[in-house]
């Protein structure tokens, strides 16, 4: 089983690597700058190569990078919207520099233009993005919670984006428990598993899926908001975790987002994760 969390980059990139190390993860995600400002602190040509050396000598892999927090690629401001289409572009360009395969983007919101707009913006942008950046760093579009206004909640949005593009081959999936759980699918039984997972297959295709973002939901089914829980404390609760665990979704590299508080360390999730998938 691949496992880990997301891991910060504070200090030098490449002590990411050492930090995932040192918890036990066998992969991990990171931010390859700070995810809260528009513009990326240059790549250091020593950081780079040791962050490559340090992956490529230890069993941390596969490596996913993540968006920073303020880019919008279905936004209608077009100040913004500009903003993010050359984010989106130099995070590729980073991943390529890092050899990091996979980058994970949230799909944005419309902000009430309407999603035939935003379902526009985005597939403008990343087309645009595949033909500036040519290269092998696949782009993993991650399911939403539905929150208002938010694009690619459901299977059949996704899908629309996926067949509107020029280099469909280019784009995965992230699958984020808690958000499809938030957007109506049922995740806490063996059945319901097994019927979120066939829907996936039907309307997108399991081939396109490579990482499951694993966690809990503080909310309800069909909440539609995003809050991340601790595996098994939240709505979808230990059972469902027991049953995501040994579907197909369990085979995939997991990276877990929970909660940073008192009431459990991000060991202890992962423990809870190898307990329910041993059956325990």
């Amino acid at each position: 089983m691949r496992i880990g969390f997301h891991v910060s980059i504070m200090g030098s990139i490449d002590k990411a690597v050492d930090r995932a190390i040192d918890r036990g993860y066998t992969t991990f995600q990171i931010f390859t700058s700070n995810p809260r400002q528009w513009k990326p602190r240059e790549l250091i040509t020593k950081e780079t190569e040791a962050f490559i050396k340090k992956v490529s000598s230890n069993d941390v892999k596969p490596v996913f990078a993540h968006m920073p927090y303020l880019p919008n690629l279905a936004s209608p401001k077009d100040d913004v919207y500009a903003k993010s289409c050359r984010t989106l572009v130099s995070e590729l360009q980073r991943c390529s520099k890092l050899e990091i395969s996979y980058l994970v983007t949230h799909l944005g919101s419309h902000l009430g233009a309407g999603m035939k707009s935003g379902f526009a913006r985005i597939i403008e942008a990343i087309n645009q993005a595949f033909e500036v950046m040519r290269g092998d760093v696949m782009l993993l579009l991650e399911n939403t919670a539905a929150t208002r206004n938010s694009m690619g909640s459901s299977f059949e949005d996704i899908s629309h984006i996926v067949q509107g593009l020029a280099y469909p081959e280019r784009v995965g999936i992230c699958f984020d428990t808690s958000h499809a759980f938030a957007a109506g699918y049922d995740l806490r039984t063996q059945n319901s598993v097994q019927e979120t997972i066939g829907e996936f297959d039907e309307i997108i295709g399991l081939k396109k899926l490579r990482l499951v973002h694993l966690n809990d939901s503080k909310d309800d089914l069909e909440a539609h908001t995003d809050r991340h829980e601790h595996i098994g404390m939240g709505k979808i609760g230990e059972e469902g975790f027991r049953n995501l665990l040994r579907s197909s979704l369990g085979q995939l590299p997991l990276i877990l987002e929970t909660p940073k508080d008192t009431r459990r360390s991000d060991i202890e999730n992962l423990r809870k994760v190898v307990e329910l998938a041993r059956g325990i």
